[in-house]
């Protein structure tokens, strides 16, 4: 494997990054809270972009993976400045994938560069999640941790050690919200949800499908998928989807 590169962003944050030249246009892998870049699905559509001879780029925002700052220190708004400055390593049309919060950041990428997004992808997104998940989901004692240390541990099944939310990512979330106004979709989108995805249900992806408007969005349901999305079969409608918008 090429070493990593790194991306020096306006903020002056580092982001550690795997760009494979290829045709275009390209994909850009946006990964979820407190994941990476070097996840099962990022590696796969690397594998499968590879193959088709197309340009494709990975990367970690700020505070996760290889990349620096503090995760803790971080929201919404800095991780989409992250992802802007990622779009700034590639030429011409991108089709984006976003998986969880990857995907909430791929709807707010693709509203501020609507010139630069040929396609979108949505895996399990998680559009607005700290409004309408976190926050009704606090209990009265973490709301007495927030208010006091401005943040909360929970366990996590999928990362090392606990999540931490932080009010810097309730109040940047609120300021970034997509389902409170029209969202428009003028590309090829392609929702994906598991019906078995406990972290972001498939309401979720039926608000988001019926909210948003453009020519082209479809939502499909699998049965039995959980949040991981991670399964042959599942990697597989993943790369089926990206092929049908590319062609």
């Amino acid at each position: 494997m090429p070493p990593v590169q790194t991306l020096t962003t306006p903020q002056g944050r580092h982001l550690a990054y795997h760009q494979t030249a290829g045709s275009g246009p390209g994909v850009i892998f946006l990964g979820g809270y407190r994941s990476d870049m070097g996840g099962t699905k990022a590696i796969a559509i690397e594998a499968w972009a590879k193959a088709q001879g197309r340009a494709f780029l990975r990367f970690d925002y700020g505070g996760h993976g290889q990349s620096d700052s503090d995760f803790n220190a971080l929201g919404i708004a800095d991780w989409l400045e992250d992802a802007r400055a990622a779009l700034g390593l590639t030429q011409g049309p991108q089709v984006l994938v976003g998986s969880s919060m990857g995907g909430w950041l791929a709807l707010l990428l693709a509203r501020a560069c609507l010139e630069r997004i040929a396609g979108l992808v949505g895996i399990a997104a998680a559009p607005d999640f700290t409004e309408d998940s976190l926050l009704p989901s606090l209990t009265p004692s973490e709301r007495d941790q927030m208010a006091q240390f401005g943040l909360i541990h929970r366990p996590s099944g999928y990362a090392d050690g606990p999540y931490v939310f932080t009010q810097r990512l309730i109040d940047q979330g609120r300021a970034h919200l997509v389902l409170r106004a029209p969202l428009e979709l003028p590309f090829p989108t392609r929702l994906l949800q598991g019906t078995a995805d406990v972290d972001v249900p498939v309401q979720v992806a039926q608000r988001l499908f019926d909210h948003a408007s453009g020519p082209d969005i479809r939502l499909t349901l699998v049965k039995g998928a959980d949040h991981r999305f991670s399964t042959p079969a599942c990697l597989a409608l993943i790369e089926a989807s990206l092929a049908e918008i590319l062609r």
